[in-house]
């Protein structure tokens, strides 16, 4: 069973569209996934602007800014390592409850709490 960062059962992250590695809507992160998409997240324009710039343009796709998608937590990480504040858009806002453990293999709980969404930042309850 997948487990969230605070090793409780994966959420569902997002239907439409279809995320995850495995595309089952989940941030599954199986150990052949190399890029580790772990990271629940909301897409804004400052992250697609920022991807693309880094040679992953996900808009050609089909995303768009609001889009919740399973990024790769070295990405997040790069995104929240070239943030200018806090409250820089280029760092996508997360779900810790939909994220997966795997995540902390790369990003510390911490930093993503810094970005989670409203609710989510005490141990998932």
């Amino acid at each position: 069973m997948e487990r969230n960062v605070f090793r409780q059962p994966l959420q569902l992250h997002g239907a439409r569209p279809l995320t995850g590695f495995m595309r089952t809507g989940y941030c599954e992160a199986p150990r052949s996934d190399f890029g580790n998409h772990s990271v629940a997240a909301v897409l804004t324009d400052e992250f697609l602007d920022y991807t693309a710039s880094k040679g992953n343009d996900l808009r050609s796709a089909g995303l768009t800014s609001g889009c919740k998608w399973c990024l790769c937590a070295s990405r997040w990480k790069e995104a929240f390592e070239a943030r200018t504040s806090d409250t820089d858009a280029k760092v996508p806002r997360v779900y810790l409850r939909k994220t997966n453990e795997r995540a902390l293999e790369s990003v510390k709980l911490e930093d993503l709490s810094k970005f989670a969404v409203d609710a989510e930042q005490n141990n998932g309850s």
